[in-house]
């Protein structure tokens, strides 16, 4: 199945359909959109039919000026086989020559009141959204302190009971256990829960539970930018864990790099006042403020010093 059609398109800004019905469901591949005023003109060489076409007033007022011929000629180059859709906007009168020619092809041929280029910003934001790079991310991801956190590790590590403590504490639950992501833009990842099980915690001992009802509207969100990642692991005697922070661990979803911090877990630890800690010194370092190399600066000029005291 398509990501998205046209007659998603058609659902979505409630546009009217005109001729060319029998192509509604054609899938729509790609967000960028074409205004194709070169080819009114006559120039079809670069043609990109397998976008959606958008026709505003400067396009149509040309069109007019052209012979019937030329007019017929045009509109059969400008519908193919795997064009979407063409869009009229301004709510302007539709050529008779592209009805005809949306009939014979199947090529949808839908009308908008709105200006052109609002329209096109609009539907290329609906379909950047629509067709973003997704995956499916094992975790937990919590809103703290506007901080979109996403916790993960091996299943009964404790991950979702640290999500209820962060709830309890006044912060946001997204998706618990299964966290759909979408790569909007080079670098932001927005995160959320499967239709299924949202605003839903799986806590063993207790079965599911609804946060929404028992914590309230504002103990959840339906999505929100990924931008720390926290990997709880059961706390090993041989590895050598970070004491200092000086270095950025990073993981890679889809193609965005995320900073990665590593929480080992053992009996005695507030997990979720150690994450809540994690997320507000991330926003402090993302301001410019750096609490382990401040310290590792003090500490090579107290050594620094020291030495010039011995001298």
């Amino acid at each position: 199945m398509p990501k998205v059609s046209t007659k998603d398109l058609i659902e979505k800004f409630k546009l009217e359909l005109v001729s060319g019905e029998e192509g509604i469901n054609r899938p729509i591949t790609t967000s960028d959109i074409s205004r194709p005023g070169i080819e009114l003109a006559g120039f079809f060489d670069y043609y990109p039919a397998e976008r959606i076409q958008l026709l505003g007033k400067t396009e149509l007022t040309f069109f007019e000026k052209l012979s019937h011929d030329e007019k017929m000629y045009r509109m059969e180059k400008l519908c193919t086989d795997i064009t979407p859709a063409i869009i009229i906007s301004r709510d302007m009168e539709v050529p008779p020559e592209l009805i005809e020619a949306s009939e014979r092809e199947s090529v949808p041929v839908i009308k908008s009141p709105i200006k052109t280029t609002r329209l096109s910003s609009r539907i290329t934001n609906f379909l950047e959204s629509k067709l973003a790079p997704t995956t499916a991310v094992h975790g937990v991801l919590v809103d703290i302190y506007g901080v979109g956190v996403l916790i993960i590790g091996k299943s009964g590590v404790g991950k979702s009971e640290t999500a209820l403590e962060l709830v309890k504490r006044g912060h946001r639950l997204v998706a618990d256990d299964c966290v759909e992501i979408r790569q909007e833009d080079d670098d932001t990842l927005i995160g959320s829960a499967p239709e299924l099980i949202e605003h839903l915690l799986e806590i063993r001992g207790l079965g599911i539970i609804n946060v929404m009802t028992l914590f309230g509207a504002g103990a959840i969100r339906n999505f929100k930018r990924i931008t720390l990642v926290v990997n709880l692991e059961l706390w090993d005697q041989t590895k050598q864990y970070d004491r200092l922070g000086l270095e950025e661990e990073k993981m890679k979803i889809i193609d965005t790099e995320l900073t990665k911090y590593t929480i080992p877990v053992r009996p005695g630890r507030n997990l979720a006042v150690i994450i809540e800690v994690a997320a507000m010194n991330y926003r402090l370092k993302r301001m410019g403020l750096n609490a382990a190399e401040d310290f590792t600066n003090r500490l090579s000029s107290a050594i620094e010093y020291g030495e010039h005291d011995d001298i």
